[in-house]
């Protein structure tokens, strides 16, 4: 949607998704951000060595995306009122993730979608619900 629109319409079935590709210092960058310094986001031979495929994406960046994705249906961070999601997978660096979900409710002030996040189809934030004001 257009952030310059004046007056949002969201109604009950519209689609929201966003494509983001994580670049490989988004971690770094992140973790300077977040104060989050785990290892397994910012030090590749320490996150092989636990056995993981590589560093790896901080969760709350990736649940950052599903509330991008439902605050620009929204028209702004303003507008989210609740989020909820469950972590189900770790993300990866430079794999697009795809935020999609549904509208579910709608009433002219208020509304609720559902989404998820996915990343080479593994779903890595699922049963995300928020709820806006319009």
């Amino acid at each position: 949607m257009d952030p310059d629109r004046a007056g949002w319409v969201v109604n009950q079935g519209d689609p929201i998704e966003l494509k983001v590709t994580p670049d490989r210092f988004l971690t770094v960058r992140y973790a300077g951000a977040s104060g989050d310094f785990n290892p397994i986001h910012i030090d590749e031979d320490f996150a092989k060595q636990v056995g993981l495929p590589g560093r790896i994406l901080h969760g709350l960046w990736t649940m950052a995306q599903v509330a991008r994705a439902v605050t620009d249906a929204a028209g702004g961070p303003d507008k989210l009122k609740r989020l909820s999601v469950q972590f189900r997978g770790m993300g990866q660096l430079d794999e697009e993730i795809v935020v999609s979900g549904t509208v579910t409710t709608a009433d002219g002030a208020a509304a609720t979608i559902e989404a998820e996040a996915a990343q080479s189809g593994n779903r890595i934030i699922r049963n995300a619900v928020a709820e806006v004001t319009l």
